[in-house]
């Protein structure tokens, strides 16, 4: 019996499940890095995979929930960042800041952006794909309260095995923004 049972096995063992679940994220991930259309292995659309509709379902809370952890880490990097210094490395002004009290308020105000990034890195198990979650995708949706991805089923299925095939990809910019309604002006009347 499956009382109680979350998630779907896709016809895994838990940790091919779990390798799966990691390896798509990831790759949604990947899919948004800043390179050139030509370059070999690039995305054709950045920020969406095709993949099954069970395995788009599974793999959406994963990638969500690592949204939602860089979101907080970058929340506490900005409120650190009053404690930091502008000073370059190893110069004296930053040597001074080092050891001073102002360095404690700021490695205290930023540790749980570290926090973060590790939590981050643990969950998908591929640093470029935490980076380019920190870097690029949380500050996208630093306003949105949730609901960062979205699955379109597609009307063709897989060619193998007649699978149903979906579209997992990130919600645009443009979606978060509320449609202004065009307005329309009274009609003037004519002078004869």
């Amino acid at each position: 019996m499956r009382h109680r049972r979350k998630g779907r096995v896709l016809g895994r063992s838990p940790s091919h499940q779990r390798a799966l679940l990691r390896n798509l994220a990831s790759a949604l991930m990947l899919t948004c890095k800043k390179v050139d259309a030509d370059e070999p292995g690039a995305a054709k659309v950045p920020g969406r995979i095709i993949t099954t509709v069970a395995k788009a379902k599974e793999v959406r809370p994963l990638v969500e929930r690592c949204v939602t952890i860089a979101k907080h880490g970058l929340a506490a990097a900005d409120k650190a960042r009053q404690f930091g210094t502008s000073a370059d490395r190893d110069s004296t002004a930053w040597k001074q800041w080092r050891t001073s009290d102002q360095w404690k308020q700021w490695a205290h105000a930023m540790a749980p952006a570290v926090k973060a990034r590790r939590r981050v890195i643990q969950l998908l198990g591929d640093k470029k794909a935490a980076r380019i979650v920190f870097e690029e995708i949380a500050p996208r949706f630093v306003e949105r309260p949730g609901g960062y991805t979205r699955i379109l089923k597609l009307a063709t299925p897989r060619l193998g095995d007649a699978g149903p095939r979906a579209i997992l990809e990130f919600v645009s910019q443009e979606s978060t923004a509320k449609p202004q309604k065009p307005r329309v002006e009274a009609a003037k009347p004519v002078a004869t």
